[in-house]
């Protein structure tokens, strides 16, 4: 097995080891992946949980697949439904919204999908939308057009990680990962 360098971060009073890597020539990143961390996923949702309590949400929208167990932590702790956008349609999602985006990690463009039967719990309600890394920005566009087209009002937006140098001072976040140019 081959030693990876790593990038030692804190997330909410735990201490993880991220692994780098190339996702274009001379760019690395370091790989926040909270699936299957349990306590990991606890600690972010309870931390973020706290610092939205004072917004007016209906309801919490992520993109699938690494934030899912946050967002349903966050969804239980804030009293909340979430929504899960979907990275692939299925015929029994029906009349669903769809917006495309390119995410950093896999480099090819994505289509995100809002479930028809979630229609409801986004039309005209406050939306945080919430996500585990911020990075390009792409995904989070995204998920902005999917709940805009289903007319939703996005009070919030969330994430464990910002990454990079844009400004995401607006985001409610518990720390910001560099992106390694070499």
């Amino acid at each position: 097995m081959s030693t990876r360098e790593t990038y030692t971060v804190e997330i909410a009073g735990l201490t993880r080891h991220l692994p780098l890597f190339e996702v274009a020539p001379d760019v690395r990143i370091a790989v926040f992946n909270m699936l299957g961390d349990t306590y990991v996923v606890k600690a972010a949702a309870a931390v973020l949980s706290e610092r939205l309590k004072d917004e007016k949400a209906d309801v919490l929208v992520t993109a699938e697949a690494k934030s899912m167990p946050l967002v349903y932590e966050m969804s239980a702790l804030m009293g909340i439904p979430y929504v899960v956008l979907r990275k692939t349609y299925k015929p029994y999602m029906g009349e669903a919204i769809s917006a495309e985006t390119l995410s950093i990690t896999t480099g090819k463009p994505q289509t995100l999908y809002l479930d028809e039967k979630d229609r409801v719990l986004v039309n005209g309600r406050s939306v945080i939308i919430v996500d585990d890394v911020f990075s390009t920005g792409s995904t989070l566009n995204g998920m902005r057009a999917v709940v805009k087209t289903a007319k939703g009002m996005i009070v919030k937006e969330a994430a464990v990680f910002t990454e990079g140098e844009k400004d995401w001072s607006t985001v409610v976040a518990l720390g910001n990962l560099p992106v390694f140019l070499e």
